[in-house]
């Protein structure tokens, strides 16, 4: 039950990112609003580590959680808002994080010799389908030949940085205790964002209330919460059945989307969401546990 309690919070939490981003960058340069957001991340996680008496980490453990914080929340965070910002359509960067999921299976095979059954890479591909039918309007509005060659590559870049960031959580680092985890690699995803909006970064900063409603809202439910729980989800269900419930946020953001900012959500987008559903349902489910012969 706290698993499912989990998930359910965890998608509901990561599919408002869609929305605060496009609610504070008006306001703010990407880079500059990601800066302040992972920092105050840090300082808050860190407090509460502080006093829930949980130490740093030493040495080789501590140089992974800032690694793993600079791929997942540095580099995936600032280099995608800093593509959408520059030409990718947000449709199209929606459809490339649908491949980290596939992304973590395939590694998580090869890698770390994870063994996946047939029904979770049949609960993938009919995931992505899904996703594919929800963000079909916004993909064919925005046209894939017209996407800049450099915002596409970065985009990339960026799904797989947040690839290789989720797979490192399963590793020696799964020991630590989750709030100083999410300290350290906020740290490690602040010093990233403070490096990009010192080289390539603007200095825009408005003041206005949406932008610092939208950052509370990133500091203490996207980042404290939202990566504090796919933190927890990695090592408690590993990193693929957790990269799964992925697949749910880019049809959740749509929902979220035609109720805030009245955009379409046809017969179309509804049927993919229904996939996207059944897809994750199917990938994430255990199957038949073998019943022991009486003795």
């Amino acid at each position: 039950m706290i698993a499912l309690v989990a998930s359910v919070l965890f998608v509901l939490i990561w599919s408002t990112g869609f929305i605060v981003a496009r609610a504070t960058v008006p306001h703010g340069a990407p880079e500059l609003i990601l800066s302040v957001r992972l920092t105050l991340t840090a300082l808050l996680l860190g407090l509460i580590a502080l006093k829930a008496g949980q130490r740093l980490p030493p040495g080789k453990r501590l140089r992974l959680h800032l690694v793993a914080g600079a791929m997942l929340h540095g580099l995936y965070l600032t280099v995608s808002w800093w593509a959408v910002y520059h030409g990718m359509p947000a449709g199209i960067m929606s459809l490339l994080g649908a491949l980290q999921p596939l992304m973590v299976a395939v590694a998580s095979v090869a890698l770390m010799g994870e063994r996946l059954p047939g029904r979770a890479w049949a609960g993938l591909a009919i995931a992505i389908l899904g996703v594919g039918c929800v963000l079909m309007p916004a993909i064919e509005r925005s046209g894939v030949g017209g996407i800049p060659v450099l915002p596409a590559v970065a985009g990339l870049l960026a799904v797989i940085a947040m690839t290789g960031g989720t797979l490192i959580q399963r590793g020696t680092i799964s020991g630590d205790g989750i709030w100083i985890s999410g300290a350290v690699q906020n740290a490690g995803g602040a010093m990233v964002a403070i490096m990009a909006a010192a080289t390539i970064g603007e200095v825009r900063w408005d003041n206005a209330p949406l932008l610092w409603v939208g950052l509370g809202w990133s500091v203490l439910g996207l980042s404290a919460g939202g990566l504090s729980l796919l933190v927890w989800l990695v090592r408690t269900q590993g990193p693929t059945r957790m990269s799964m419930l992925l697949l749910l946020v880019p049809p959740l953001a749509a929902i979220e989307a035609w109720a805030l900012f009245g955009e379409r959500l046809g017969p179309v987008q509804l049927a993919g969401f229904a996939l996207a559903l059944a897809g994750v349902l199917l990938g994430r489910s255990q199957g038949r546990q073998p019943v022991a012969e009486p003795a």
